[in-house]
């Protein structure tokens, strides 16, 4: 069971968390262009995945409570606290900063959606490659 949990943990994280990554990166060139209703589009589909994603959190919990004992994996180790952290950081610029700037992005304030959006999306995901280096890495 612990191996169905890790093998869905991780198949959960590259088909979700991935896109969440890439797809707002490629939303940008739709805000350079001016098309606001493809920018809202993909403002729609990276909401809907960033909820989806706290399926990967969820199924992570489940994998360290099955975890062997002698690893001692709780909430409180150092790696998994900090990976939650950035995970949560990560969530919420997208929620809060990128979603908002693709989707109301309009021809008069492009630019400042674009500025949004780019700085929200490249922090998120630099907090998202560190969260990949602390699951791999386990310091």
């Amino acid at each position: 069971m612990e191996t169905l949990l890790s093998i869905l943990h991780v198949v959960t994280a590259v088909f979700i968390i991935g896109p969440i990554a890439i797809i707002p990166m490629t939303a940008l060139r739709f805000l350079r262009t001016g098309d606001t209703a493809r920018s809202a589009a993909t403002a729609k589909t990276v909401r809907i995945l960033s909820y989806l994603s706290l399926i990967v959190v969820v199924t992570g919990f489940g994998v360290m409570g099955m975890a062997d004992p002698r690893y001692h994996l709780s909430i409180t180790t150092p790696w998994v606290l900090a990976s939650l952290v950035l995970y949560a950081i990560s969530l919420v610029l997208t929620l809060v900063v990128v979603v908002p700037a693709l989707q109301g992005a309009q021809p008069r304030t492009g630019r400042s959606a674009y500025s949004r959006a780019a700085a929200g999306s490249g922090i998120a995901t630099v907090c998202l490659l560190a969260v990949v280096v602390l699951m791999v890495w386990k310091p």
